[in-house]
């Protein structure tokens, strides 16, 4: 059983949802990378998203697309992701650890590479943003015999016969796109997002984390009502943004404190 199944089922006994939240590998700098990582485990992550720095990261808002920016200056890519994944793995061996990208560098250095360092990494589970189910099979079922995670994204237009699609594939966990178009994007209609996560749970059992547009505590404890996972991205990139580098740790400790505790407080 993978460590993001085993995961989800001990919260799921705990009547909690999982708090997932992104970063981008490199960002603000190589050094800060498993710091951080270790920074959110020790503050309420209960699985991380690591970024891989790409020049154009469609589904990405400013906010991550900078971030990109600023990984690409230092000289961050694919395999360096890969190896501060495996340097957080040194210390770090039960935190599911979730590796966010595209396409494109992916394929730059093959994928038998790709998913041959990312075993030796330790990854659990890949989210390739642009790549669709139907051209995904081989990759996926070579995932899939490494025990590597699938995890596929839904947004609010994803009809019922592509759900049904990506349910058959995907493994891990489903990641529902709250909102339309870019991360950090508008504010989550929680109401809609309730209603999308229980038209996608009729073709899937699998857990289902909500990302895109949880800002704030209060968004998260509304989104980890109705569902298994909270996916906090924007705000946490933006957050080491606007820090100056004796900031950012305490900076993230308190944006992670307050999310878990507004979270957990739903579930008590």
């Amino acid at each position: 059983m993978s460590k993001i199944k085993i995961t989800f089922e001990k919260l799921k006994e705990l009547k909690k949802s999982a708090l997932i939240p992104f970063i981008t590998a490199g960002d603000p700098s190589p050094k800060d990378t498993v710091t951080l990582m270790n920074t959110l485990v020790e503050n309420g992550a209960d699985m991380i998203e690591l970024g891989i720095p790409f020049s154009d990261p469609m589904a990405d808002g400013p906010v991550i697309q900078r971030a990109s920016e600023r990984a690409l200056k230092n000289k961050v890519g694919i395999k360096d992701t890969i190896k501060l994944a495996k340097d957080f793995r040194e210390t770090n061996k039960k935190t599911p650890l979730i590796l966010m990208g595209y396409a494109n560098p992916i394929e730059a250095i093959g994928v038998e590479n790709f998913i041959s360092l990312i075993k030796e990494a330790q990854i659990d589970g890949v989210i390739t943003v642009d790549y669709p189910p139907e051209e995904s099979k081989e990759f996926v079922k070579k995932l899939k015999k490494e025990k590597i995670d699938s995890i596929f994204l839904l947004s609010p237009t994803t009809e019922d016969e592509r759900i049904k699609l990506i349910a058959k594939q995907a493994s891990g966990f489903l990641y529902y796109v709250s909102l339309k178009g870019v991360t950090g994007a508008a504010n989550i209609d929680i109401n809609q997002v309730s209603e999308n996560v229980k038209n996608i749970q009729k073709y899937s059992d699998l857990p289902i984390a909500v990302g895109f547009g949880v800002r704030d505590p209060k968004t998260a404890k509304a989104v980890s009502k109705i569902s298994d996972g909270v996916v906090i991205g924007s705000r946490i990139v933006k957050e080491i943004e606007e820090s100056n580098e004796i900031e950012i740790i305490t900076n993230v400790k308190k944006l992670m404190h307050s999310m878990k505790a507004a979270m957990d407080s739903s579930s008590a």
